[in-house]
């Protein structure tokens, strides 16, 4: 077997790839922490080729390209102080590879809505835990001095106010972990504590009655079959005949749409493909909708898997159509998660 080929300046340490270069005379090496792939030698070679250009050209700062080296001490370069706009860039910039773009999304609007709030153009070490605490309680309460001709803005819930903090709080934890901050200013905030209503399910009387109000077979269908079986309303609307057995009587869930209009893999713990048992008035909402799709055209649907940037192509004759029920003539072939939320 071939031995891999690595750009001038990349080897392999352990596993992962580094990267040496000469600074002011001295030969040093930087470990990036990535596995050794064919494709990240590529970035790891186009990494090294930038930084030895940036130092050829006399503006390469070395703790801006590496904060966590230990190298620093040995240059005497000081950690540089960033201000909390420059970390959430880096912060979410990492973020992105670990995640959904579903995911990143609600990272994204989070860190956006938090920001201006802290100052984005404070020093990050000048954040203090009363700041925090303020910024909670306008969260939650919506108080604000509202603007001339405009009203207070309305506070959020309980759950939404510990996912801000929570969130943000992960984010100063990269911050103390990178050396750019000493202590995480969130410490010793604890969570808000919230009363969980009692459940709600519909009735038997309400489930039929909501049923006789849908207008087309298609739409009673969909909601009788969201009942009777429970999925998420992403693997409803991403469910194709491939993936139901009607005499086995079973229903795989092997994808979930995203409110990005993303196909994703279901939302398992083990990560695998789920498999429904159907009960029979389940199976006889499916045979009522076969009669109005099971011959449609088949799609190939592209999946994004959780490594990221990696792809699946699935085959999908989607069980529920929009078009066969769209008056505009503009419907798509599959629904979006939305649509079923203002069916609703």
């Amino acid at each position: 077997m071939a031995k891999p080929s690595y750009p001038t300046g990349v080897e392999n340490h352990g596993g992962s790839l580094r990267i040496w270069f000469i600074y002011q005379g001295v030969r040093v090496r930087e470990n990036l922490g990535v596995p050794d792939t064919p494709k990240n030698r590529k970035t790891a070679g186009e990494l090294r080729s930038s930084v030895c250009f940036a130092i050829k050209m006399g503006n390469f700062n070395y703790a801006s390209q590496f904060p966590e080296s230990q190298n620093l001490k040995k240059f005497g370069v000081e950690k540089k102080e960033i201000t909390v706009s420059e970390l959430a860039e880096k912060w979410l910039d990492l973020k992105r590879i670990e995640m959904s773009s579903n995911g990143f999304v609600g990272y994204e609007s989070i860190v956006k809505n938090m920001v201006p709030r802290i100052g984005g153009d404070r020093f990050i070490s000048s954040v203090n835990r009363e700041d925090l605490l303020i910024i909670r309680k306008e969260l939650l309460t919506g108080w604000k001095v509202p603007k001339k001709g405009h009203k207070p803005s309305k506070g959020r819930t309980v759950p939404t106010v510990n996912n801000y903090m929570t969130t943000i709080s992960g984010m100063f934890s990269f911050a103390v972990a990178s050396g750019y901050t000493a202590e995480n200013p969130f410490n010793g905030i604890s969570a808000l504590t919230r009363s969980r209503p009692d459940p709600d399910p519909l009735s038997r009387d309400e489930f039929l009655r909501l049923l006789d109000s849908c207008k087309h077979t298609q739409i009673r269908n969909i909601w009788a079959l969201a009942v009777y079986t429970g999925i998420r309303h992403g693997e409803l609307v991403s469910l194709a005949w491939e993936d139901i057995d009607l005499k086995a009587g079973t229903m795989m869930i092997r994808r979930n749409h995203t409110l990005t209009k993303e196909f994703t893999l279901p939302k398992t713990e083990a990560g695998t493909d789920r498999i429904i048992n159907l009960i029979q008035p389940a199976i006889d909402v499916l045979k009522s909708q076969a009669e109005l799709t099971r011959l449609g055209k088949q799609y190939q649907v592209e999946v994004k898997l959780r490594e990221y940037g990696r792809t699946d192509v699935h085959p999908c004759t989607f069980v529920f159509n929009p078009q066969i029920a769209s008056r505009n003539g503009r419907a798509g072939h599959h629904y979006a998660v939305g649509s079923i939320n203002q069916s609703w």
